[in-house]
């Protein structure tokens, strides 16, 4: 199978490259569009700032190459806000495929935030998750969100309901860290390879 692995000089790619090795996939981390268009999967991982990273794509026409893609597309954490409409984040219109908005953070009850650690996921939908990850935990480092909304398929609650994961057509977006989050995170990325 070829995985291909959107570089677009985020942190935190190599995690998944490790993800996909134990898992018998050998990734290839990739800006090439032809690379890239060619793969049966695409990853678009990825920890930064919003504004600084859709500017690295405008630069290497990423941001018109994604929205086209026809395969099964996963976005991980920032690579997840960055599929939305438009981020908070600096004030950053995003790729703009799936239609919601990203949203910092307030903290209610003394909450930190960045939202760091093991969290719950539940109510889940869709060809990422199956009946036993539901309720379990995975691994979040995040300040920014998406409002739960009709492309939510899986949802965590901190400071309020959030989407923990969307998916709208063929992209399909996690807010958490599969790649660090164990049997259970190992298992929703062999469900992606899967679809």
């Amino acid at each position: 199978m070829s995985v291909a692995i959107i570089d677009y000089n985020a942190g935190n790619v190599r995690s998944v490259l490790f993800a996909m090795e134990r898992l018998g996939v050998q990734a290839q981390l990739t800006s090439d569009h032809a690379a890239i268009r060619s793969a049966e999967k695409v990853i678009f991982p990825g920890v930064g700032e919003a504004n600084t990273t859709m500017r690295f794509l405008r630069e290497k026409g990423l941001d018109k190459l994604i929205p086209t893609l026809q395969q099964p597309v996963l976005g991980i954490c920032l690579g997840m806000q960055l599929l939305c409409r438009h981020s908070e984040e600096n004030d950053t219109p995003c790729l703009g495929i799936i239609p919601q908005q990203v949203k910092r953070f307030v903290p209610k009850q003394g909450e930190k935030v960045p939202h760091m650690g093991w969290n719950q996921i539940a109510d889940l939908k869709g060809g990422l998750f199956d009946e036993s990850q539901e309720n379990k935990y995975v691994y979040f480092v995040h300040s920014y969100f998406v409002e739960k909304g009709p492309y939510t398929t899986a949802i965590c609650d901190y400071t309020l309901p959030y989407s923990a994961a969307l998916q709208k057509d063929n992209f399909y977006a996690t807010q958490f860290h599969p790649e660090k989050s164990g049997s259970v995170g190992a298992a929703i990325l062999e469900n992606f390879l899967k679809l």
